[in-house]
């Protein structure tokens, strides 16, 4: 297994993360020495905040109030009662118009039905991820996004509701993605302020995106220097070449 505490610390460091990355598996025992959680939850991607700080499994019943989140995640288990609500769910947003019903078929869904949903600080996850979730700000978000266009060979998907969808869309296609998650994920996350936006990626290239996102940060500052300088003297009346600028910058 990799060494998932040094990639959660060599991504965190060179994105300057304020909350580290959460590691989310699926599986259909419960790991040896994780325990499941013992509360509930009104929507699924509560497990990523509560995951910062501890790592725990969770089955059908945890996600029992959010019907679109068992449906995203394809949960093991759920009572047939759950598909009620996801029929009442999917129709209350259609009559919103906030989901129309050839959009509903586009939704990402993990390919194969599964028991229980893992979570916790990539840092200490005991097993194999699936994916690796990510709060960040527009800034970091950009270096990620040219890290990831980079690994993967292709510019990132952007998403917007469900924010759940984000984790199919990540591991299905193997690629990172981007979400700006949706009112209900920013209703009930304190994490996801309107500064910060979500991004996940695939369990199986951690090394890879950690390797790119430290060289792609040393980059940008690098660069940001170096066009700080540049306006600064264009500033001044200045019409400096870019040799010029260089100089000025290593001054």
């Amino acid at each position: 297994m990799e060494d998932f505490k040094a990639i959660s610390r060599q991504i965190t460091t060179a994105l300057e993360l304020e909350f580290a990355p959460v590691a989310i598996s699926f599986t259909n025992e419960l790991p040896s020495g994780v325990s499941e959680f013992t509360d509930r939850v009104p929507a699924g991607c509560e497990f990523w905040e509560k995951a910062r700080n501890s790592i725990f499994a969770t089955t059908a019943d945890h996600h029992a109030l959010c019907s679109i989140g068992i449906h995203t995640h394809n949960i093991a288990g759920a009572p047939e009662s759950q598909m009620s609500e996801l029929t009442t769910t999917l129709k209350t947003m259609a009559s919103l118009e906030y989901v129309q019903e050839k959009e509903v078929a586009t939704i990402p869904v993990i390919n194969q039905p599964t028991q229980y949903v893992v979570y916790g600080p990539l840092s200490e996850t005991p097993m194999t991820c699936d994916a690796v979730v990510l709060f960040v700000d527009s800034f970091q978000g950009l270096i990620l996004s040219e890290a990831i266009a980079r690994v993967d060979e292709s510019i990132p998907l952007a998403m917007g509701r469900p924010a759940c969808a984000l984790i199919p869309q990540v591991i299905n296609s193997n690629k990172g993605a981007n979400s700006g998650g949706c009112c209900g994920a920013r209703a009930y996350l304190e994490t996801l302020t309107p500064d910060t936006t979500l991004w996940a990626l695939p369990g199986n290239k951690l090394a890879a995106y950690a390797e790119q996102i430290e060289k792609l940060a040393k980059a940008n500052a690098a660069l940001t220097q170096f066009h700080e300088v540049r306006k600064a003297d264009v500033e001044k009346g200045m019409s400096p070449t870019v040799q010029e600028s260089l100089e000025r910058m290593q001054a």
